[in-house]
């Protein structure tokens, strides 16, 4: 264990005692100000544009929507989500900046919901990314999606809201439920071991053995060639 001076201190802990101060102040900025990314993928959406509008006002307790998963800090998944649209919602998940945060919205995406038995469809979204919030209902109301929007941004500033942070440490479990549903060449374009590394994620759980499947295959990205 390293010491300063004569005081013990415990690896990856800070030393700086106004570093908890500045962290405490970012966590509280970034609770203020979240862009969000809507992906409606099933009957959810219909209550968003309430919760957005007027009446609801979202933007008044800092939440803008977000066009780009590049600009967004929350991804909301709004109803059921079938096989090939999680393909969709992967990519999105891994192309947004760190920290970010999924909210699953209405039961589908607790337990499939009224879908469960249906081949088509993913039932627990928590197996393929991690979700921070889920706010249950068929649909929720507005001032449920408000309610738990709230939520969400308490959790961000006390801290609690590091949901992201598994999906590096235990990127390997995640792959392989991803593998399971969309077969062992399944790939992205997202270095996701790389970005583990970068943010000081990487553990033995994001190595494994569907890591090393995912190398096998897994073929680099070109430049496309331009053409008239």
């Amino acid at each position: 264990m390293k010491t300063i001076g004569n005081i013990p201190v415990e690896p990856g802990r800070r030393t700086n005692p106004l570093a908890r101060v500045f962290d405490e102040f970012v966590q509280f900025c970034q609770s203020r100000s979240l862009f969000m990314l809507h992906y409606c993928t099933g009957c959810g959406a219909i209550e968003l544009p309430p919760a957005m509008t007027s009446r609801f006002d979202m933007e008044r307790i800092g939440i803008s929507p977000m066009v780009t998963p590049r600009q967004a800090d929350v991804l909301l998944i709004t109803g059921y989500v079938s096989v090939k649209t999680l393909k969709r919602v992967i990519l999105t998940y891994e192309q947004m900046p760190s920290p970010k945060y999924v909210i699953g919205i209405c039961s589908c995406t607790v337990n499939g919901g009224m879908y469960w038995q249906s081949y088509a469809t993913a039932k627990v979204l928590a197996d393929y990314i991690p979700v921070d919030l889920y706010i249950a209902g068929c649909m929720p109301r507005p001032e449920a999606v408000i309610h738990g929007m709230r939520e969400l941004m308490k959790n961000i500033r006390e801290g609690r809201a590091e949901a992201w942070k598994d999906y590096y440490r235990n990127y390997d479990r995640y792959l392989g439920e991803q593998q399971r549903l969309f077969g062992d060449r399944w790939q992205t374009p997202t270095d996701i071991i790389a970005e583990a590394e970068q943010y000081g994620l990487l553990t033995e759980g994001t190595r494994g053995e569907h890591t090393a499947l995912l190398e096998q295959v897994q073929t680099p990205l070109l430049p496309e060639e331009m053409r008239l």
